[in-house]
C-alpha cells in the first residue's frame, strides 16, 4: 500500500488541485500522471444541476463513443427465432431465452451488457432482482430493449456506454484508456459532454453542468475549465 500511496503523491505533484484546465490539457495531465502497471481507464466525472429526487430530472441514456472505451463488451441477448439469429450474426456473445434465464438464476454473470427484444421482457422481468442491482437490466432508454438487435449489438461492440445520474446528481463514465492518444480521448470526452447537454431536462434550473473532472483508475482527478466546454469555445 505504501508504494501505491507514493506513486499517487508523485502524480499529484504534476497537478494544481485548485486550477481548472482546458479539456486537452486535463487529458494530457491524466495520461502523464498515470503510473499503474496496467492500462488504466480514463473516466469523466460530471456534477449536474439536477434534482434527482424528481423523476423528470433524472438522466439515463447511452452514447456511442467515436473511439470506443478500449474494452470489448460481452453482450447477452434475450431473443427467439429470427431475432436470435440476427443477434448471433451481429456478434452477440450469448443468445437465448429461458435457458439463459435459468443460468442467471443459478448465479452465472459472465457478461457485461444485456439486450432483450420487447416480447421477451415479460420473462426477463423476473430477473429484475438479480440484474437490477448490477445495472444489467435492459431498458428502452438505453436502447437495450429493442427489436433492432443487430444495431444494438453492433453499437455496444463499437463503444456504446450507458450513463445515469447517481443520488447526488453525478455522472461517472469511461472515455477510454490511458494508452489512447490524447485526440481520441478528447473526442470521446466531448461526445459525452455534448450528449449530456442535449439531454438536459427541461425542468432543470440554473447552471446545468457545475463541475467536471477527469482521472485515470489510480490517478488524481484533474478539474476541467467549464468555460471551454461549449462547442463554440473549443
Amino acid at each position: 500500500m505504501a508504494t501505491k500511496a507514493k506513486k499517487y503523491l508523485e502524480a499529484s505533484k504534476l497537478i494544481d488541485r485548485e486550477a481548472f484546465y482546458d479539456a486537452d490539457e486535463a487529458i494530457a495531465l491524466v495520461k502523464k500522471a498515470a503510473s499503474a502497471k496496467f492500462d488504466e481507464t480514463v473516466e469523466a466525472a460530471i456534477r449536474l444541476g439536477v434534482d434527482v429526487k424528481k423523476a423528470d430530472q433524472q438522466l439515463r441514456g447511452a452514447v456511442v463513443l467515436p473511439h470506443g472505451t478500449g474494452k470489448v463488451q460481452r453482450v447477452l441477448v434475450f431473443a427467439k427465432g429470427d431475432k436470435a439469429k440476427e443477434a448471433e450474426a451481429a456478434g452477440a456473445d450469448f443468445v437465448g431465452d429461458d435457458d439463459l434465464i435459468n443460468r442467471i438464476n443459478q448465479g452465472w454473470f459472465d457478461f457485461d451488457v444485456v439486450v432483450a427484444t420487447p416480447d421477451m421482457m415479460a420473462s426477463v422481468g423476473r430477473l429484475g432482482r438479480v440484474l437490477g442491482p448490477k445495472g444489467l437490466m435492459p431498458n428502452p432508454k438505453t436502447g437495450t430493449v429493442t427489436f433492432d438487435v443487430k444495431k444494438a449489438v453492433e453499437e455496444i461492440k463499437s463503444g456504446k456506454i450507458e450513463y445515469r445520474t447517481d443520488k447526488a446528481g453525478n455522472i461517472h463514465a469511461p472515455i477510454g484508456k490511458v494508452s489512447f492518444d490524447e485526440q481520441k480521448l478528447l473526442e470521446n470526452f466531448y461526445t459525452l459532454i455534448d450528449t449530456l447537454q442535449k439531454a438536459k431536462p427541461a425542468a432543470a434550473k440554473g447552471q446545468y453542468i457545475r463541475n467536471v473532472s477527469v482521472s485515470s483508475t489510480m490517478g488524481p482527478g484533474v478539474k476541467v475549465n467549464l468555460a471551454k466546454l461549449a462547442p463554440e469555445a473549443r
